[in-house]
C-alpha cells in the first residue's frame, strides 16, 4: 500500500479530496503572473487535499504525515503570486479555508483562525466596534489572514503602518510543529519572525491575533497628471502631509490606467497618469485643498461625489492597486508581467525618475507609497512588457545597478524573492519545528542547499521540480 493510500485510511473521518482535477486546482496559486514561474511550475500538483475543521484535526494530519514521510503544504485562498502554496514534492495540500472563525474582538484587537477571509474580519470588527485591520492586500475580498501572514509583506494601509514584519503589526501567532507529537506554540514579539513570511515552511499557523485601528468609509479618488513624474512628486508630498489621513497612495503611469482600468476608463485619458488614493471622509476638504495647490493635478473621480449609477460596477480603489494593477493588465494583455522594486529613502523620487527615463514604456511605472523604517518612500510594482527571460533579467540588473533593489517575483524560494541571504532565525526554527523537512519542501534554499551562492546568477531549482 502506498503512503498516500495508508494516509487516507489514517485520516478516515476527515474531509479529504483526491479527484486529480480538483487536487491540481487546489495546488495552484497566482504563479502565472510570472512567465518564468508558469514554465517551471505549471505541472505541479499534490496528491491529496485535506481540509481540517479545527486544530485537533490539523494535529491528526501532521502526526499521520510525519509517520509516513508525506510532505505537507499549507494553503489559504491561493492568492499568492510566487508559488508559495504549491506542493513541489506532491503530498498533502493542507487547506485551512474551513478554519475561518473570528474568535474574539476587543478594543484594538481581533483574534481569528487562519482561514478567516480578511474582508469578513473587517466587516465583523466594524459591526462590533467601528474598527478595521491596519493592513490588507488588494485581494482583500478573497484572501485569508493566515495566507497574508505567511506569504504577504504589506499592502493597503502600509502608507501609515509599514509592513507586516514591523513590530506591532502582528500581536500573536499560535503555531503547530511538524513532529511525531506536534507541539502547540504561542509566538509573540521577536519570535513572530520565525514564521511570518516563511511560506509555511516551518510551522502551521492555527490562530492569529492582529491589531485593529479606527474604521472609515474610505473615499476612492483618482487624481490625473500629464506626466508620471508629476504624479510621483504629488504622491510623495501627500504621503508626508501629517494631517491628511490616506490609506492608499499609488502613482501609475500612462497608458496603464486608461488601458487596464476598463470600468474607470471613461474618467481617464489614454495619455494620463493617475494617482490612486483612499482618503478618510473627514479629510476630503483638506485633500481637495492640497490638490488645488498643485496646478498639474486634477481630480478625475471621487466616490463621495459620484452618483449611485456612476459608482455601479466600479471596483474599489484597492482593486486598482498593489497586485491588482498587474492582474487587470493581464486580463487585457496576457503577455505582460511585473517586478517588485524598492526605491530607498531619501533619493527614492530621483531613483524612480532614473528608471523611468531609462526604460520608458517597456516598463510603465507603478508605485506604492509606504512607510519603510519610519520614512515615507515607495515600492515599485512596474508593468514589464515581457519579451524574453534574458531581457527580464537585464531589466532587473539595470534596477540593481541604479540602487533599486529587486524582490524577485519570478522565483519561488524565500531567499531569491528578496532576502538574497539565509534568514538564520527561520532556518533555526525549521530545524526545531520540522526536523524531517516535510513542510512545504523546496521553498527554503537554506534547508535544501546550505552552500547555495546567492551572489551567483544561477537559478535554484528544487530537485523535486526536475522534469524527467
Amino acid at each position: 500500500m502506498s503512503a498516500i493510500e495508508q494516509l487516507k485510511k489514517d485520516l478516515d473521518g476527515l474531509k479529504i479530496e483526491d479527484n486529480p482535477q480538483i487536487v491540481k486546482q487546489k495546488s495552484r496559486d497566482f504563479f502565472w503572473y510570472s512567465p518564468v514561474l508558469k514554465h517551471q511550475l505549471d505541472h505541479v500538483t499534490g496528491d491529496l487535499i485535506v481540509s481540517p475543521r479545527n486544530e485537533a484535526e490539523v494535529i491528526q494530519v501532521l502526526k499521520a504525515c510525519f509517520a509516513l514521510d508525506v510532505p505537507v503544504t499549507v494553503r489559504g485562498a491561493g492568492t499568492g503570486n510566487y508559488g508559495q502554496a504549491m506542493p513541489l514534492s506532491g503530498g498533502v495540500v493542507l487547506n485551512l479555508a474551513e478554519m475561518n472563525a473570528v474568535k474574539e474582538i476587543r478594543q484594538g484587537v481581533i483574534v481569528a483562525e487562519p482561514g478567516a477571509i480578511i474582508y469578513d474580519m473587517d466587516q465583523q470588527a466594524r459591526a462590533h466596534s467601528g474598527q478595521e485591520l491596519r493592513l490588507h492586500p488588494s485581494t482583500y475580498r478573497t484572501a485569508t489572514i493566515g495566507g497574508f501572514i505567511a506569504g504577504g509583506s504589506g499592502g493597503v494601509g502600509s502608507i501609515n503602518w509599514g509592513g507586516l514584519r514591523d513590530l506591532g503589526n502582528v500581536i500573536r501567532l499560535r503555531v503547530l510543529t511538524m513532529e511525531a507529537e506536534p507541539r502547540v506554540l504561542d509566538l509573540t514579539g521577536e519570535d513572530l519572525h520565525k514564521v511570518m513570511h516563511a511560506y509555511g515552511t516551518n510551522g502551521v499557523i492555527t490562530e492569529i491575533e492582529m491589531p485593529l485601528t479606527a474604521a472609515y468609509d474610505w473615499v476612492d479618488v483618482l487624481v490625473g497628471f500629464d506626466t508620471f513624474m508629476d504624479g510621483v512628486h504629488f504622491a510623495d508630498e501627500l504621503g508626508n502631509q501629517d494631517g491628511i489621513l490616506v490609506k492608499e497612495l499609488a502613482p501609475i503611469a500612462a497608458p496603464v490606467p486608461h488601458d487596464y482600468f476598463l470600468r474607470h476608463q471613461k474618467y481617464i485619458r489614454k495619455d494620463q497618469s493617475v494617482v490612486v488614493c483612499m482618503v478618510a471622509p473627514f479629510a476630503m476638504d483638506a485633500f481637495a485643498a492640497f490638490v488645488s495647490r498643485n496646478a498639474k493635478a486634477s481630480i478625475l473621480y471621487r466616490s463621495d461625489a459620484a452618483s449611485e449609477s456612476d459608482k455601479q460596477g466600479l471596483p474599489p480603489a484597492y482593486e486598482l492597486a498593489w497586485n491588482h494593477t498587474t492582474l487587470r493588465g493581464l486580463r487585457v494583455d496576457p503577455t505582460i508581467t511585473y517586478l517588485q522594486v524598492l526605491y530607498p529613502f531619501p533619493n527614492h523620487v530621483e531613483r524612480v525618475r532614473t528608471m523611468t527615463e531609462l526604460l520608458g514604456d517597456e516598463v510603465p511605472g507603478h508605485l506604492e507609497f509606504v512607510r519603510f523604517d519610519g520614512r515615507i518612500t515607495c515600492f515599485g510594482l512596474p508593468i514589464v512588457r515581457y519579451t524574453s527571460e534574458d531581457r527580464l533579467n537585464e531589466i532587473m540588473r539595470l534596477h540593481e545597478e541604479n540602487g533599486c533593489p529587486i524582490f524577485n517575483p519570478h522565483r519561488y524560494t524565500l531567499e531569491e524573492g528578496g532576502m538574497k541571504q539565509t534568514d538564520e532565525v527561520q532556518l533555526a526554527f525549521k530545524r526545531e519545528a520540522d526536523p524531517k523537512g516535510l513542510l512545504n519542501p523546496g521553498k527554503m534554499i537554506a534547508w535544501e542547499d546550505p552552500s547555495y551562492d546567492y551572489s551567483s546568477d544561477k537559478v535554484f531549482l528544487f530537485p523535486g521540480l526536475q522534469r524527467s
